[in-house]
């Protein structure tokens, strides 16, 4: 069984969006923190309506 990804990459789809997240979570400070949320908000209204790249195409029902 492989490891769940992280909550947040549920709303972030993209591969840039994704590493820039990650970047992003490792800065410290209210600025920056502040900064990671805006980040958030935005990339999830700009990722809604993509497929979630972590879900297979399969159904299983």
């Amino acid at each position: 069984m492989s490891p769940s990804p992280p909550a947040l990459h549920r709303w972030i789809k993209t591969d840039c969006g994704r590493a820039k997240l990650a970047e992003l979570q490792q800065n410290t400070g209210p600025a920056n923190r502040a900064r990671l949320a805006w980040f958030i908000l935005i990339a999830a209204l700009r990722d809604w309506r993509l497929p979630n790249p972590d879900q297979s195409d399969v159904s299983t029902s």
